[in-house]
Formats: C-alpha cells, structure tokens, sequence
C-alpha cells in the first residue's frame, strides 16, 4: 500500500514510518540504530494534524487499511479509532467459511478500541450460525457506543433469526444512529428505550416486527426521512404519526399481511408500496395529501384501486402501477390525475385475462391532461388467437380526444395483440408525440457491445412473437408515423439471439 501526499517536501511511501510531532520539531530525518547496518536515516514526513491522518485512513479500503496499519505507527492509531467498518466476505478476503469469517472479525475487533465507530456493517452472507451468536453480541458491545451513527447487520436468510439485542441502545448508546438497516432479525423494541430521536433512516428487511412494536420506534424518530419495510410479514398495521414531520419517502415490499396504512405526517411525498398479497390496501391520507410519487403493485390493481387514487393523492406528479393481474377493463373518470405527468403501467402476469383490452388504456391518457411521459411494459404472454395475424378485421379507432401534452411514449413487451397496435395508432393521430419506442425483446438484461456478458435469455415462444410484433410494426404502424415522430423499434439482440422472419404466408 502506498500513501502519497503533496507538499514541499518529498511524498511519504509505505515503508517509511510517521514520527511523532516531538520529533518533527528538529530535522526532517531521524537516525534509528540498526541490527544490519548499526544506524540508518529515517524520513520523518510532513506534519498533519492527527485528524487529517485519521481522515485518510478512513477513506482506504478495508484491506488496505489493515496493511497500512502495519506499516506505520500513525495508521496504527488510526486503524484502532477508524470511524467505519465494513465486515463482509468480500472485504475480509474469507474463503474458508465460517470459522475464517469469525476469527477474522474478532481479530479486527479485538485490535479495534471502539471508540469513535460511527457506521458498522456486518454482512454474514450465509455465514450467520449459532457460533457467530455469541460473538457477535461481543462485537456490538464494542462497537455500538453513543458515537454510532451507521449500523447495518445482514444475518442469514433461512436460518434461524437473531433477536437483535435492543438493550444496546439504551442508556443513549443509541441515540445518535441515523442509519438503522436490519436484515433477517428480530426487532422488539420498547416505549422504555426511547432513543431514536437522531434516526433519520429505518430500512427493515425479512424483520420480525408487530405494528405496535413499530409504533415504539415512530414516536421517537423526531428526524425520520427514510422507511424502508420488506419482506416484514407481521406487520397489519402501520400508522405514521404526525410528530414524523421530516418523513418524505416510505417503502413497503411484500408486508403480505399489512392492511392499513394512515399517514399523518405532513410532509410525506414519496409512497412506494409493491408485491402485496392479492387485495388492495387501505389507505388513510387526508383530504390535503401532498404525496407527489405513488408506485403501487397487487392484483387487480387497475380495476380496484384507480378510481380512487385520485382522491387520495389528487397532487400526483408520477404514478407507477404494476399490476399482478388484471381480469377486465375498467375505464377511468376524465381529468381526475390534474397534475400528472408522468405514468408507467406494468401488466406483466401470466393471470392476465385473454379478454384484456390494450386500447381500454386510452382512458388513462383522458385521466391526465398534463401527462408528459407514458410507458406501458407488457411482457407477458398472449393467446394466440389475439394476434391482428390471427383476426385482421379493421383496427377500431376511438373518437378523437386530444392528448397534446404527451410527448414521449415506450411500449415494453411489444407483441402483435390486435388492441395494443389499435392503442398505438390512437397515440399517433391524437397526440403531439415526439418520441415512441417500440421495445420487442422481453429483455430483462441487454448485452454491451465490446462487453463480456450475454443478454438474458429469450425463449423460443418469445422470440417467435418478437418476429411477429416486428412484422406488425412495419405492416401496420411505420406507414401511420408522422414526420415529426421519431420511431425507435428495439429488436432482440442478434448477437444473442438467432430469430426467424415472420411472413404472413407462414404463420401456422
């Protein structure tokens, strides 16, 4: 490891000690006595205030850190009050499982003196066993100080789950934390501990937790901004009180259990609620809501929950909606999304009803007389029988309602569904689009050219209906796009992929 800092003076290297600032005081160079040569010339390097020391140290990372420490007395002492500690896998180097991962931690504990820790990660990695346990109740002793401002622990999905000790963050010890992310624990905390008032970022995941125990957190995280709930199946409740005045963003994925949400912090903007069970969730928010952002996911999204959200949240900005499965077409109430402008729509499950009308989509465009950007992903799979291939009757058109605020518009999961190409030529002839990108690669991932890795993996039904979609495309959209579109037709990639044209005479 090699440390370079600017100065009149010649740059420090790694083999070359740090001297005390006694000892700077007289010559830049030291004599030490030497078994091999009797005496030699030591640099003793430019003086810097221990903190910017302590402050180079810390911006190294783990290992090199670790090595630096040996080298130089100075990096010594900063190794045992570094402020940030990472413990993963990775940053340890461990290849030899879990008795390596442990011996090395501890090591690293040991030699550390706790004071001044502000984050600490610890990430098992599948590592996490009843060994670890009791180490790991030693290493939180050391670490987790008044000072602690970061920590984040990741135990071992599958395995039994470790109660996180919150008597540790009694007596103030934890009344500093911003930053609390939990993975794979259990979280029982108490009105008694009271010392959340610095966090300003809760992220819980695969966390065994009750609405009642995070009620105990929420009344005293005075500062919160950030909540994060995955995956924290116990919870069917959650509440946010209005003492959450500084909370602007909230996340909930696959709390399958969670019913209720009342919001009464006033300044919430963000909502993000995902992967649900199949049934909406009641939301409580108040007449004047100010949530600008809204992603929402569960079955039958569309059909449950549309008309009411502009109620809820009429000061929409962007919405995201991902439906599980959607079994009929529901329209939507004209300009009732006043401030939206911004909408993506995902009907990506296979419970998708062979029924399902693509051009019933038109009313959400009538919904939104500000939208400015409109993406539809489609990627799921279609009946045969629903291909303009199959029935080639006369596209229906809509009466003419003007959309001149729309600008750009992106089909994922293109295919040759009869209703989709009537839905894109309603876009073409009523709006004032400038950009429409046809996307028919079901691509999950994509290849970069001159890059190792391939594109995920496109079945052969998928890449049969691409073909087709592309057939599509140029027999029934290309001749409708005005000069002043610009069509973008994304195709699977020809590296990765070997597709066969489609003709009409060959379909089968």
């Amino acid at each position: 490891v090699g440390i370079s800092i600017h100065s009149n003076t010649r740059p420090i290297v790694a083999d070359e000690s740090i001297a005390s600032p006694e000892k700077r005081k007289g010559s830049c160079y030291q004599q030490d006595d030497s078994p091999r040569s009797g005496k030699k010339m030591r640099y003793s390097g430019p003086y810097l205030p221990e903190e910017m020391w302590q402050h180079i140290h810390s911006l190294m990372p783990m290992k090199d850190a670790a090595r630096a420490a040996c080298l130089s007395s100075a990096f010594l002492y900063s190794w045992r009050n570094r402020p940030k500690l990472s413990l993963s896998t990775e940053t340890m180097g461990i290849v030899e499982g879990t008795t390596d991962f442990i011996r090395k931690i501890d090591r690293v504990l040991e030699k550390h003196s706790g004071i001044g820790v502000k984050a600490l990660t610890i990430e098992f990695n599948g590592l996490f066993s009843t060994k670890a346990r009791s180490y790991l109740e030693r290493w939180l002793q050391i670490a987790v100080t008044p000072r602690i401002e970061e920590l984040s622990l990741s135990m071992s999905k599958g395995k039994a789950y470790y109660d996180f000790p919150c008597s540790l963050l009694s007596d103030g010890s934890g009344s500093s934390i911003r930053l609390l992310d939990l993975y794979c624990c259990t979280f029982h905390p108490t009105a008694e501990i009271g010392c959340f008032q610095s966090l300003t970022r809760l992220h819980l995941e695969y966390v065994r937790i009750t609405g009642d125990e995070l009620g105990c957190v929420f009344s005293t995280s005075f500062a919160l901004e950030w909540l994060k709930l995955r995956l924290c199946r116990h919870i069917k409740y959650m509440k946010l009180p209005c003492v959450l005045q500084r909370l602007t963003y909230v996340e909930v994925r696959g709390c399958s259990r969670l019913r209720v949400i009342e919001n009464k912090a006033p300044n919430l903007h963000s909502l993000h609620i995902f992967y649900q069970a199949y049934h909406p969730i009641q939301l409580s928010f108040g007449e004047s809501s100010l949530v600008k952002n809204l992603s929402i996911g569960y079955s039958s999204v569309l059909n449950h929950a549309c008309a009411e959200l502009p109620y809820i949240f009429p000061n929409l900005e962007t919405l995201t909606i991902r439906s599980l499965g959607e079994m009929v077409s529901t329209p939507m109430v004209p300009n009732t999304f006043l401030h939206l402008k911004y909408l993506c729509i995902t009907l990506s499950a296979v419970t998708l009803s062979p029924s399902y009308d693509y051009l019933s989509l038109v009313s959400f465009l009538d919904a939104c007389p500000s939208l400015d950007t409109f993406i539809v992903d489609v990627s799921t799979k279609h009946p045969e029988n629903d291909s303009i291939f199959e029935n080639p009757s006369h596209l229906r058109q809509l009466p003419e309602q003007r959309h001149d605020n729309l600008r750009n518009v992106k089909i994922t999961g293109f295919c040759s569904a009869k209703s989709l190409l009537e839905l894109t030529y309603h876009i073409l002839e009523n709006t004032s689009v400038e950009c429409l990108t046809l996307d028919t690669s079901f691509e999950s991932f994509r290849c970069s050219p001159g890059k190792p890795g391939r594109c995920s993996r496109m079945p052969k039904d998928d890449l049969t209906e691409a073909s087709k979609a592309l057939f599509a495309i140029r027999t029934y959209i290309e001749g409708k796009v005005p000069s002043t579109v610009r069509l973008n037709v994304v195709e699977p990639c020809s590296r990765c992929h070997v597709m066969e044209p489609f003709t009409v005479e060959t379909r089968k």
